[in-house]
């Protein structure tokens, strides 16, 4: 609809006025009709106003309700205050704290000293507290204050972060003191017969040449473990799916790791046909080390047991079974750890590098399988590695 209010009517007089003007002059009339109907109509387009924007609906008030089931599915424990007592608490909140905390004050519900001093502190804030729900966690509090008395509090669990953080360090620690331990021996003895190269008897150079042969070797052994272990966890997201004729492999691998030296006290029972889906070398490494490990650590007038068979449709299993000492109880959750060992000193004086449980672990994990150590201090001690059949789905 064409709007005249506001038209400006005493400029279009003067605007006709003067087009009379121009045909009086002389000026073609139909050129000062032009004129005119150009000024008009410039002067009645800058008189139009655009139509008065809607005002926006208010938005909905954003109530309890709403809130709880925004933040419900969340991952991440999320709790939602009223002038500090807890309104809102989801799911994941109330698995970490209980279901009792909701209508309690937060400071009641947290406790920790560094989460009680993030509530009082004004304005939004964060902050990474160790020990908050139990004594070895790290969580991450990130606290967002809201108008009318609210505040949203988040809470990220970054103990896993530092669970790798201080196993690196650890890792890093221990192989250092690993690797310099037959270094240092290296060097000495080498030192010894440079300054006295005359000095030294035959017997005493052989004795000394022998040792740091003997440590040269832990120390490739050593950098050939760190290497292995290197190489499974870069593939540890592969799962590998060639068939395997794991009785032939187990055996051979069996036989190898016993050698000349203890083929008498090897005993196999090895069910023939039973395959796993898996590589090859690793497998192999798998039975090598905890055969090697059997020799080392059982007796020396027993015999090493081991055993492969079918242990269900899914599954195939490999037991090793010594009929050493054995090992006490509380030792037996960290036997995969790198470098753990019962008896430091025993195991250096065999050969061990402190990673042969570690390489088995990390195998049967990249292979989906599942690793079981038991133990009875006075009879010996029994792995068992359970691996997942070929899939028969084609």
């Amino acid at each position: 609809m064409v709007r005249w209010a506001g038209f400006p009517w005493v400029a279009a007089i003067f605007a006709a006025l003067a087009s009379i003007i121009l045909v009086f002059s002389g000026l073609e009339p139909a050129l000062a009709v032009a004129v005119f109907v150009v000024w008009a109509g410039s002067l009645w387009l800058s008189a139009q106003k655009p139509p008065a924007a809607r005002p926006a609906s208010p938005a909905p008030g954003f109530d309890e309700t709403q809130m709880r089931d925004l933040f419900e599915l969340s991952q991440a424990p999320v709790i939602v205050t009223k002038r500090d007592r807890v309104t809102v608490a989801n799911a994941a909140a109330r698995r970490l704290f209980g279901a009792h905390m909701v209508g309690q004050d937060i400071r009641v519900t947290l406790r920790h000293p560094r989460a009680v001093a993030l509530i009082d502190k004004a304005g939004s804030s964060g902050a990474t507290i160790p020990g908050l729900v139990r004594r070895r966690d790290v969580w991450r509090i990130n606290r967002k204050v809201l108008p009318g008395g609210l505040a949203v509090f988040e809470f990220v669990n970054r103990t896993a972060e530092a669970d790798i953080s201080r196993a690196h360090t650890d890792f890093v620690a221990n192989a250092s003191h690993e690797l310099r331990t037959p270094l240092a021996s290296i060097i000495g003895y080498v030192e010894t017969l440079q300054d006295d190269a005359g000095g030294v008897d035959a017997e005493l150079r052989e004795r000394f040449l022998s040792t740091i042969q003997r440590e040269a070797q832990r120390l490739q052994a050593l950098v050939d473990d760190l290497m292995s272990l290197s190489r499974i966890e870069a593939e540890k997201h592969d799962v590998p799916r060639e068939v395997i004729d794991f009785s032939s492999l187990a055996e051979r691998a069996a036989r190898d790791a016993a050698g000349a030296a203890h083929a008498h006290r090897l005993t196999l029972a090895i069910d023939r046909g039973v395959h796993v889906c898996g590589d090859r070398q690793q497998l192999e490494q798998m039975v090598r080390n905890l055969i090697d490990n059997a020799f080392k650590y059982g007796s020396a007038h027993t015999p090493v047991e081991v055993r492969v068979h079918v242990a269900d449709k899914m599954r195939s299993a490999l037991i090793v079974r010594d009929r050493g000492e054995g090992i006490a109880a509380e030792h037996l959750p960290h036997l995969t750890r790198r470098f753990y060992r019962t008896d430091p000193g025993r195991s250096r004086a065999s050969g061990g590098t402190g990673l042969g449980l570690a390489i088995v672990k990390h195998i049967v994990e990249r292979h989906r399988g599942k690793l079981d150590i038991a133990s009875t201090q006075g009879d010996g001690t029994m792995v068992t590695v359970l691996l997942p059949a070929p899939s028969t789905d084609g």
